[in-house]
């Protein structure tokens, strides 16, 4: 006895799949490609000697003779495979199963050994009972129509002397039936073909008996011969030699029917004898008995596709079998990831939609296709009494309405009765339909009356409410249509097509998603006649356009519209056409309007010290390795010597944490930094900073949450609940937060980064952990994202959602990227946010497994951030995007431009750098010193009168009105020539670098003073206050030059822009500051200063600090009127706040640089 090459190899589980057919080979690639850890190792033996082939194109085999054509994966697909993660046998028939010792056995007498079984068989021909398989196998010219060893053995049989130039028959006038027919009509040596079916009129199962009358038309126009209504009794033979041979048929009328060459194309019949011989159960009528989970009766055994039969159903359909496999992949590899729990797929009633093209007749049918005849059956079943109004009496059983049609007459509900057992679908329905008939006639139903629905009970199945058909019959154009409705209109149910079926993807889609008729029902028949063929432009992208491999219309645009330039491309990307071929013209027409689009090109210089984008400079920084705002200045920027500016410096900044991550305090780092990252927390209008640790997913310990308020009680801090689910600590002094992080440090917190131009938080409902909803692990998915990327810096700020179903309680559609679970996985939105412009997020990707989230996460920030321009959130980003976000899923998803593997490997090092910025502050003295209010004294001024409400401390308020300010120095009693040098600071307390400039804030006597170090330009001294809303943070802000050289420092507030050495407001004339002569002696810092009793009357804190009452003078009773006397006896009008100039068109000055 032979042992598998496939060992039991610590850490990996056997998965063994019995059957390398069509369903078979989906399930394979499936799990290759969801075992993201590799945790299975797949052994299958397919029976047939050939690679796993396409059964539905079986037909297009009598025109090539190429299996080759018909292989779903060419065999250098095989070659390639990992021979760690699979190994195949063909030609190789398991032939017993030992489900206790977990073992198969094949024909050539070999085991193999497993952990997990999946019984993919297939099915087998069925016969009528006279002919049992035995005596099919021993007569001559008996064949069925299965695969491509049937197909071989018929057409060398025709080629027969004898049979050759003489006449084929097809038994069956279903689907298999009609392409065994075409088969043998293609045939060059069989002229006569004839079809034999028990039924009316062929196709009998999805068409109605009007459209199959014209199918049976149409077939006999071809020449081809059909016989309904009629059973074969039995075959005739001859002996030829010691052969027998077929000669034709007894028919139940008592004739015969001679024929060469028979083809049994009656049904299938589930492949079921291992699991019988092995102790597996299956159905009386054949079919392994599956449950939701498509497990067998068997331990660790599973069965999907023709074989398995689930709540006594089977289906001879390749998209239940690829649904199962879909299905069972799914459980086995996303159930428990890394990402967090996932609960389990279950097996619903699958789409039975049917297109093909069978005898050059397009035929399809969609939904609940044989409603009406449901309905008349039940109509049999209950007796209805109608009595008018006028005429008072009974109306007789069969009286017919007008025009010869029966009254409109709502039918009482009914048991769901679909095939399956299960309702089609349902709708929200809060009461029945009201009787009704035309002319004023009451109707009412007198036996049978319509039961009163229960209020607490809205639902009702469509399926049990009365219905209405439209009918399109076209005989000239061999046309029939039938579409089903709800009696009022509002729901398509289901319908049928021949001759025309252009509408069946988009008539699939809306009966499957439950649409709402936003046009009449007539519509969807006016105009039918046009020969123009759709171009799915009214098709949403996740409309599946491929039923055989579930493929969507946005799946195939994205191909063509990122570079796939032809069809045969696409087919090899997605396998769309690939199956029955019926989707090929819809899809070649979406391809062919793609191809004729064209998209935008922007280019966008990222300031006037930089000739190029953000993305530009980005991939030159990235290639050319450079790693200070230095190194970037002298490379690429206009003016190599430049200090830059508030626009670009924060740019290069963000640039830089991109691609190395190091420390923002890091001195060569610090100075491109805005206020917020330069002291890792938000600073607010009173000059004091909110403090926000990471809650990842907003999941927080009651021990952390008394931390939090014994922090917040100590250091008298503001406490809110944040939109994104943590906990706001504001009004913290500067010099305080390395005490405050020190502690919420050694509770557990880390930095939030709510600072940051990086991500903010992943928002998250508790969906599995608690809510009885609950589909998917939101707050475990949540949890690891956040984790993931904290730090993460990017173009302007991110934030994330996840909701553990489609409830949505996460808002995660209004997110930069935004996860909602669905019974298949997850559906990835991105491009959402809020604010001033708030953008619903976009479906990016749907059913995405759980191992796959992160991986598209990855290559959706990094390409954002290597791609998007400054402070541009992705709803923007997508908008002005060349190609939209087709091309974007083109680039993320399918990798048109080969990147994917390069934005995994950076994401992946990127988020490997990270280290709490807070703990490094708290581990590190030196850079504890940049967060002194003064360098000269340890003595604290406040900023803003601190008020009390609902219980909270809080800053006074901001006036609405400030009347503009211009400092000068004529407003000094002492004049300048007698103003003498005081020493203020050491040099040593900038923290001095030659890679940029620095600052610091001294006291002098009640006035606070800014000082700027800027290397290689000087020394610059000015008032601490910025006098657009009297706050004292001027020394916060970034210092930067324009072209000319002149060295200004930009508001950290508001940004409004004063110079360096004069004072004057760049960005607004209305306002200027005073500017202070510097000069360093040794060590030493020197200031040109008057006195402190003659400048504290002009600059001094207490003069200009908010006060509760300040308010109320200028924005409140009244405040227009009153006049302010200044500090040189002038007096000045309040006047309402004229427009800004320079860009600052609103109280937070240039919208391009808000926050």
């Amino acid at each position: 006895m032979l042992r598998s090459a496939l060992q039991n190899e610590e850490g990996k589980i056997r998965l063994f799949v019995v059957g390398l057919g069509m369903v078979g080979i989906a399930f394979i690639e499936k799990i290759l490609n969801l075992d993201e850890q590799c945790r299975y190792v797949i052994e299958t033996c397919g029976e047939e000697t050939h690679f796993a082939y396409n059964r539905v194109a079986l037909t297009e085999y009598f025109q090539h003779r190429s299996v080759d054509k018909l292989y779903l994966n060419p065999p250098e697909w095989y070659a390639k495979q990992d021979p760690e993660r699979f190994i195949f046998h063909l030609g190789e028939q398991v032939t017993h199963i030992d489900h206790e010792a977990h073992v198969v056995t094949t024909a050539k007498g070999r085991v193999f050994s497993y952990d997990l079984c999946v019984l993919a068989t297939g099915s087998d021909a069925s016969l009528p009972p006279y002919m049992p398989s035995e005596r099919a196998k021993r007569v001559q010219g008996v064949f069925v129509y299965r695969n491509i060893a049937d197909l071989d053995a018929i057409i060398a049989y025709a080629e027969r002397e004898g049979v050759k130039g003489g006449h084929g028959s097809v038994v069956g006038g279903g689907l298999l039936g009609l392409e065994a027919a075409k088969a043998v009509y293609d045939l060059p040596t069989i002229p006569e073909v004839t079809i034999l079916n028990r039924q009316a009129y062929p196709l009998s199962r999805q068409l109605d008996a009007e459209a199959g009358e014209m199918v049976l038309r149409r077939i006999e126009s071809m020449g081809v011969q059909v016989v309904t209504k009629l059973n074969v009794q039995d075959i005739t033979t001859e002996l030829v030699g010691d052969q027998e041979v077929f000669t034709g048929f007894d028919l139940s009328d008592g004739t015969h029917l001679p024929s060469n060459l028979v083809i049994f194309a009656i049904g299938i019949a589930p492949r079921d004898e291992i699991a019988r011989a092995s102790g597996i159960e299956c159905h009386e009528r054949k079919g392994i008995l599956v449950d939701n989970d498509l497990k067998t009766s068997a331990k660790d055994i599973y069965a999907i596709g023709e074989c398995a039969s689930w709540k006594g159903n089977t289906y001879g359909l390749i998209a239940p079998g690829v649904e199962m496999a879909d299905i069972l992949a799914f459980n086995l590899t996303q159930t428990v990831t890394n990402v967090g729990t996932f609960q389990p797929r279950k097996m619903n009633a699958p789409d039975l939609s049917t297109k093909l093209k069978l005898m050059g007749v397009d035929v399809a049918s969609f939904g609940d296709f044989f409603a009406d005849r449901q309905t008349h059956a039940k109509d049999k079943e209950t007796q209805v009494k109608i009595t008018s109004k006028r005429e008072k009496s009974p109306v007789k059983e069969g009286i017919t309405g007008h025009a010869g049609k029966p009254p409109s007459v709502p039918l009482p509900p009914r048991p769901a009765s679909a095939s399956n057992g299960q309702p089609v679908w349902e709708i929200e329905n809060g009461s029945p339909p009201s009787a009704h008939a035309e002319n004023n006639d009451a109707v009412q139903t007198t036996e049978t009356p319509v039961p009163r629905r229960k209020r607490h009970a809205p639902r009702s199945n469509l399926r049990d409410e009365p219905i209405k058909c439209l009918t399109y019959k076209d005989p000239f154009a061999s046309v029939y249509k039938k579409y089903i409705f709800t009696a009022d209109g509002k729901y398509l149910l289901g319908g049928m097509m021949l001759g025309d079926t252009s509408d069946f993807v988009r008539l699939v889609d809306i009966v499957k998603k439950k649409k709402p008729l936003t046009v009449p029902p007539a519509q969807f028949i006016v105009g039918s006649g046009n020969s123009a063929e759709s171009d799915g432009a009214d098709l949403d992208d996740d409309t599946q356009i491929c039923s055989c491999h579930n493929v969507s219309k946005g799946a195939v645009v994205a191909c063509v519209k990122n570079g796939m330039d032809n069809l045969g491309d696409i087919k090899i990307k997605t396998k769309v056409g690939t199956g029955c071929g019926g989707c090929l013209p819809l899809v070649t027409n979406i391809f062919k309007s793609e191809m004729a689009k064209a998209g935008m090109k922007t280019n966008n210089n990222l300031c006037a010290h930089f000739a190029m984008s953000r993305a530009d400079l980005f991939n030159v920084v990235k290639i050319k390795g450079l790693k200070t705002l230095k190194e970037v200045m002298e490379t690429c920027g206009v003016a190599k010597d430049s200090v830059g500016c508030e626009t670009c410096k924060p740019a290069v900044g963000s640039i830089l944490s991109s691609l190395y991550n190091e420390h923002v305090m890091k001195p060569a780092h610090h100075q491109n930094q805005d206020t917020n990252d330069k002291y890792l927390a938000n600073i607010q209008r009173d000059g004091t900073f909110s403090v926000v640790p990471k809650c990842a997913g907003g999941e927080i310990t009651p021990d952390k949450l008394i931390v939090l308020g014994q922090v917040a009680k100590k250091y008298r801090l503001y406490t809110k609940i944040t939109g994104g689910q943590r906990i706001d600590l504001f009004g913290a002094q500067k010099q305080d937060l390395p005490s405050i992080w020190a502690e919420l440090v050694q509770a557990g917190f880390e930095s939030g980064h709510a600072y940051g131009k990086s991500l903010r938080t992943v928002k998250s409902c508790v969906g599995t952990t608690w809510c009885r909803y609950g589909v998917g692990d939101s707050v475990g998915i949540a949890i690891q994202l956040e984790e993931r990327y904290k730090s993460v810096r990017s173009p302007h700020k991110i934030k994330g959602g996840v909701s553990g179903c489609v409830r949505e309680c996460a808002e995660a559609q209004s997110k930069d990227f935004g996860l909602i679970a669905t019974d298949k996985g997850w559906n990835i939105f991105v491009a959402g946010n809020g604010g001033a412009n708030p953008k619903h997020a976009i479906l990016f990707a749907t059913d995405v497994p759980p191992s796959k989230v992160i991986k598209i996460l990855d290559r959706f920030l990094m390409f954002y951030i290597r791609t998007a321009d400054k402070l541009m959130r992705t709803a923007r980003w997508i908008e002005s995007f060349d190609g939209g976000v087709e091309k974007l899923k083109g680039i993320i998803l399918n990798d048109n431009l080969g990147i994917c593997e390069d934005l995994e490997r950076e994401m992946e090092a990127l988020v490997g750098t990270y280290a709490c910025e807070w703990t490094a502050v708290v581990n590190d003295p030196e850079k504890q010193k940049i967060f002194r209010q003064f360098v000269n004294t340890d003595e604290r001024k406040p900023q803003i009168e601190t008020i009390t409400e609902r219980g909270q401390p809080r800053p006074a308020d901001w006036p609405k009105d400030f009347p503009a300010v211009r400092v000068g120095e004529d407003e000094i009693q002492t004049p300048k020539s007698a103003w003498t040098w005081k020493k203020v600071a050491r040099f040593g307390d900038f923290t001095p670098t030659q890679d940029g400039a620095t600052s610091v804030a001294v006291r002098y006597g009640d006035s606070q003073i800014a000082i700027f170090n800027v290397p290689n330009k000087g020394l610059f001294a000015t008032q601490q206050m910025c006098p657009h809303k009297r706050a004292f943070v001027l020394d916060h802000g970034i210092v930067g030059d324009d072209l000319k050289g002149n060295i200004y420092v930009s508001c950290p507030l508001h940004k409004r822009n004063f110079n360096l050495s004069n004072g004057e407001c760049i960005s607004d004339p209305d306002y200027k500051i005073l500017a202070f002569e510097v000069k360093r002696e040794a060590d030493d810092i020197l200031l040109l200063l008057p006195d402190p009793e003659d400048l504290d009357p002009v600059i001094g804190t207490n003069k200009w600090m908010i006060r509760e009452a300040t308010a109320e003078l200028y924005g409140r009773g009244g405040a227009r009127q009153i006049d302010i006397v200044g500090p040189n006896g002038r007096r000045t009008e309040i006047q309402p706040a004229e427009s800004m100039q320079a860009g600052c068109a609103s109280a937070c000055g240039d919208s391009k640089l808000e926050w």
